[in-house]
């Protein structure tokens, strides 16, 4: 499958879930679910608009974009934080005013068992985009899945806290629950927005990619070639490799040309999506031909 496809697969995750979800709160009246019910609204919105993001991101570099559109995916993690942030603060405000007014629970049995197979739902694509995260080196689906097992923990929280309500008969833990639940998706929201930043700032590659650019250089240092003034960067799924080489002066300009196409080719082949860009530099101070 395609990128695309997952947030396909989370949009219809989510019109499930919402659906389970729903249905569990009628049942039950339950804060909690309810809480829980309003966070699949934020993952359906999520998905719709990383999809309209990572659509924009695969398309190819044009004149007004020469380097691409990969950093289309950073406005989709950051508006799904945003997201997180609005549900956050309704859930702890719904759940407070329920907090000072306590009402019993129904249906808890039938309730809970509709609100576990709408988490076994996301639990599933969860896993999915996880993986696919790390196949196509995509933030977008990076944060659509830690959301998604967010999710998932919550909603396990809040199935645990429901049915300590329905065994103890303290209707207060249900409003305190979903207070917990605003609280925990307020900290997932904050590395959403956090993440999104940091890759809006050009930031550089990660600790692993980096270090398969650095034994490549090594392996192509010679005794005539050499290498300095190393800076990369990351766009969504692409990245930026920069390097000037440092060269023989008495090189000319097709035997440098040439020398730096092969450099960059093999630089490519070593890290998967990779745009590499090469300055030459005499070895030796002296200018080249």
């Amino acid at each position: 499958m395609q990128a695309k496809h997952y947030f396909w697969l989370s949009t219809a995750a989510a019109l499930v879930t919402i659906a389970l979800k729903a249905l569990a709160w009628q049942m039950t009246g339950s804060m909690g679910l309810a809480s829980d019910a309003m966070e699949s609204f934020v993952n359906l919105a999520g998905a719709t608009f990383a999809l309209w993001m990572i659509t924009i991101a695969r398309v190819p570099p044009d004149e007004d974009h020469p380097l691409g559109h990969g950093k289309a995916e950073y406005f989709s993690s950051g508006f799904e934080g945003l997201l997180i942030f609005g549900a956050a603060g309704a859930i702890i405000w719904a759940a407070t005013g329920r907090l000072l007014a306590p009402t019993p629970l129904e249906a808890v049995g039938l309730g809970l068992a509709v609100a576990v197979g709408a988490s076994a739902v996301n639990l599933f694509v969860a896993l999915a985009m996880r993986r696919a995260a790390r196949r196509f080196r995509s933030i977008a689906l990076d944060g659509g899945a830690r959301h998604l097992m967010t999710d998932v923990w919550t909603s396990g929280g809040v199935i645990t806290g429901v049915a300590l309500v329905s065994v103890t008969g303290w209707l207060w833990l249900d409003a305190v629950v979903a207070i917990a639940v605003g609280f925990h998706i307020l900290a997932e929201g904050w590395h959403l927005i956090r993440a999104s930043a940091h890759g809006l700032m050009d930031a550089g590659l990660e600790k692993d990619d980096l270090a398969v650019v650095q034994a490549t250089l090594n392996q192509l240092t010679t005794a005539e070639i050499g290498f300095s003034n190393l800076r990369t960067r990351r766009a969504g799924a692409q990245s930026f490799v920069y390097v000037d080489v440092r060269v023989p002066g008495q090189w000319t300009v097709a035997v440098t040309h040439r020398e730096l196409d092969r450099i960059e080719r093999v630089i490519a082949a070593a890290l998967p999506e990779t745009v590499v860009f090469t300055h030459a530099e005499p070895a030796d101070g002296a200018s080249m031909p």
